[in-house]
């Protein structure tokens, strides 16, 4: 194990940290099975589609593959968070719903 992350949580997560961060779960589940569906049919489509046929689906998708992408950055921020210790959690991401107190 690096030196460079605790061996031990700094401490349990409160109720609203725990609901955020099963957001950002939820949120990285959902976009890498929609980015798995559409890396299938971009590779079904290499045989069986005509040639702008396959660029709409590369273009699918490279949008899902960004979506997930960002949804990983905003787990990893929320682990470097609390890594860090921090204890105030701000939802600082417009795209994150906040959840009543």
């Amino acid at each position: 194990m690096s030196s460079r992350y605790p061996a031990h949580p700094v401490g349990p997560l409160s109720r609203r940290a725990l609901e955020e961060l099963g957001v950002l779960q939820a949120n990285v589940n959902r976009q890498g099975m929609l980015r798995a569906r559409a890396l299938r049919i971009l590779v079904a489509s290499r045989h069986a589609a005509t040639a702008a046929a396959q660029r709409e689906f590369w273009l699918e998708f490279a949008w899902a593959d960004q979506e997930y992408r960002v949804a990983v950055r905003r787990l990893a921020r929320f682990c470097r968070r609390y890594r860090d210790g921090s204890r105030t959690w701000r939802v600082c991401d417009p795209h994150v719903p906040r959840t009543p107190a």
